[in-house]
């Protein structure tokens, strides 16, 4: 294997070089060797990243799962070439907790129980809490240990089973904002989302950044394009839906959704 450029990422951690050297790795035996390969569960940006490095290597026989179809936190499958990328083979087990609808537990309760049991978090996907249960994603080596020693979250009692039940998902809302902008570029948009002026929203960015498409931006002159997901810390998540034509006034209709 060459060595791997990076450099086309800006300044990543040395751990995530790790991650994504990994990543090119397992990418390598399942073309080369002609073996499946699975990740650990990795959160959005790590996903960004891995995706990014892929498309690099020109390598797009892999397939992002979570052990349901909205899941944020997903493992990386790599598949032989021909073979088909399927998500029967995932290492992601589904465990169910139950327990009082009176006590209320919240997803932090949950990933501290299974932290103090000294379970990597990379082995732990999606934690998606309800009114007297939860679904908490796994990957299959720390499955049988948590079923057969989790009995308690903090002082609640709780029961657990494989499994879980696609109801217990939460139904993602959104509001529809649309506006004109001089331009697409990061600011004018931010500018819109927040319904801040443009001068503010551009402070804003070079001083605590805004995440797009999981990648940390800090060029307020950065450009947009439709289906572009950014998050500003503190004002919520956005997608870039649609870009439109040009008003009597030279501006751009777009509309964006925001995460509700």
């Amino acid at each position: 294997m060459k060595p791997l450029d990076l450099s086309f990422l800006g300044n990543i951690s040395g751990d995530d070089k790790i991650m994504l050297s990994r990543t090119v790795q397992w990418a390598y035996c399942a073309e080369n060797k002609y073996q499946a390969k699975y990740s650990f569960f990795l959160d959005e940006r790590q996903l960004a990243l891995c995706e990014a490095t892929l498309k690099s290597v020109k390598f797009d026989g892999y397939v992002a799962f979570g052990g349901y179809d909205e899941a944020q936190r997903k493992v990386l499958g790599f598949f032989p070439p021909f073979e088909e990328k399927a998500y029967d083979g995932f290492p992601i087990v589904p465990v169910t907790f139950t327990y009082r609808k009176s006590d209320l537990l919240t997803h932090r309760d949950f990933l501290g129980a299974l932290m103090s049991l000294r379970i990597s978090r990379e082995s732990v996907g999606d934690i998606i809490v309800s009114e007297g249960r939860a679904a908490v994603f796994l990957y299959d080596t720390v499955c049988e240990y948590v079923l057969q020693n989790v009995s308690k979250i903090g002082r609640v009692g709780v029961k657990t089973s494989r499994g879980f039940d696609s109801d217990i998902i939460p139904v993602q809302k959104f509001e529809e904002l649309n506006g004109t902008v001089a331009s697409v570029r990061l600011d004018c948009v931010v500018a819109l989302a927040l319904r801040i002026s443009r001068e503010k929203a551009a402070g804003l960015i070079s001083s605590i950044g805004v995440d797009v498409n999981h990648v940390h931006i800090t060029t307020p002159s950065h450009q947009l394009k439709e289906e572009d997901i950014f998050s500003v810390r503190g004002y919520g998540k956005f997608k870039l839906e649609h870009i439109g034509g040009i008003s009597k006034k030279q501006r751009i209709h777009i509309t964006l959704t925001k995460y509700i």
